[in-house]
């Protein structure tokens, strides 16, 4: 732990900062109250998710050293709810005595696509076969090997699906290659289904994993996660699990990571990596006896880390993803009705809104229902999610005399 200069005047506990003022963040400040932690948000604006509630906001660029500078002054640690802060800024604090979790040599991992590749390549961890294109050519070859379609992704700056491109011919990469430069070439694996692995690792060594969850993506965005992934064997499970300890482990990992997975009929393989709380354990706050945001904070911090067993046999999140009521002609029942009918007719399903401008296809919320069967469960929360997206009670959920039916 560090000493106490680094510590709150007021409570005598850690302040920790983190770049970014999304969702994450806020629920990182959710989490932190109750841990009598103080948090600290670089926001890009006041009227981001977590500037909306944290008492500590400061507003500045996460590309700007000084704006990093400040936010790290008299703070514990540094960590983060996006992973695009300049890999060099980082080692800059770095030298000049802040801790940074996870570090630099370790975040650079979920930065950099072919440093990742690369590097679970010389682990011989699995992963779809993989190479660096510089031009139409590269990814001809590629294809002759693996086959079309190829799967093209920017190296740096890509999530919720950006970034990452489908072609089917040489003409097509030729013009990829050319707007974004080097690219990451990958085959297009025939998977059953999307994993998710999630471990917190502390500075001390000690880990934590959760049950391995399904993700449900939709046109690149995570729509639900199912908890545990139904229908998973105990035997990969298990194999899922170890494969993400030994990826914290090697590379250094402190405070949550994800490990984003393809399921095929060989087992899995790794897609991506996320070093900070992620979209697939939103379901722990309600789910599991620690959440991935405690977790973090306790990771970060070098606390002993919580228990992580399920508080139900099934949790299912969906997503609230902007959909009609979004929209800027939406003549339908306000956010604020909508959420009173919500309650109403899902009383037992969670609610988490992330206080931010409504537009399609923007991450707005999420929904965590928890029971013992997973169709029942999952059909709950799918209901809520589309009732807020677009106004449209679910049959199967409405009222006896429900007069929007």
């Amino acid at each position: 732990m560090s000493g106490s200069a680094s510590l709150s005047a007021v409570t005598g506990l850690p302040v920790v900062a983190m770049v970014g003022g999304g969702q994450l963040a806020r629920m990182t400040h959710q989490a932190a109250i109750a841990l009598g932690q103080s948090l600290r948000v670089l926001s890009a604006g006041p009227e981001e998710s977590a500037a909306l509630v944290t008492a500590d906001v400061r507003i500045g660029d996460h590309g700007d050293l000084e704006a990093l500078r400040e936010l790290v002054d008299g703070a514990t640690v540094l960590t983060f709810d996006h992973e695009h802060v300049p890999t060099e800024h980082l080692r800059a604090l770095e030298l000049a005595g802040h801790r940074v979790a996870p570090g630099p040599a370790a975040l650079v991992h979920a930065q950099d696509k072919l440093v990742l590749r690369a590097a679970l390549a010389g682990a011989g961890e699995p992963q779809p076969p993989w190479a660096r294109v510089t031009g139409a050519d590269d990814v001809a070859d590629f294809a002759v090997r693996h086959g079309w379609p190829v799967i093209l992704k920017t190296p740096r700056g890509g999530y919720d699906g950006k970034g990452v491109f489908v072609v089917e011919d040489a003409a097509a990469a030729a013009e990829l290659v050319e707007r974004h430069g080097p690219l990451l070439a990958e085959q297009k694996v025939p998977m059953r289904r999307e994993l998710s692995a999630q471990v917190a690792r502390s500075p001390f060594g000690q880990v934590a994993v959760w049950p391995v969850v399904e993700t449900v993506q939709r046109d690149g965005v995570c729509a639900e996660v199912l908890a545990p992934a139904p229908g998973l064997s105990e035997e990969l499970a298990t194999a899922a699990q170890e494969l993400a300890v030994r990826i914290a482990d090697r590379l250094g990992v402190v405070g949550m990571l994800a490990v984003e997975l393809f399921e095929t009929a060989d087992g899995v393989l790794v897609n991506e990596l996320a070093m900070r709380p992620h979209n697939s354990g939103h379901w722990t706050i309600e789910g599991a006896r620690t959440s991935q945001f405690e977790q973090h904070l306790r990771a970060v911090l070098d606390y002993p880390l919580g228990s992580t067993a399920m508080t139900a046999p099934v949790v299912v999140m969906a997503n609230v993803l902007g959909g009609a009521a979004s929209s800027p002609d939406w003549t339908g029942p306000g956010l604020d009705e909508r959420i009173h009918h919500l309650m109403a007719h899902w009383p037992d399903v969670k609610l988490h809104w992330y206080g931010k401008t409504q537009r399609a296809g923007r991450k707005l919320g999420h929904l965590t229902a928890l029971g013992d069967d997973v169709t029942e469960v999952r059909a709950r929360a799918v209901a809520a999610a589309r009732y807020l997206a677009d106004g449209v009670v679910d049959p199967a959920f409405a009222f006896a005399h429900d007069p929007e039916h």
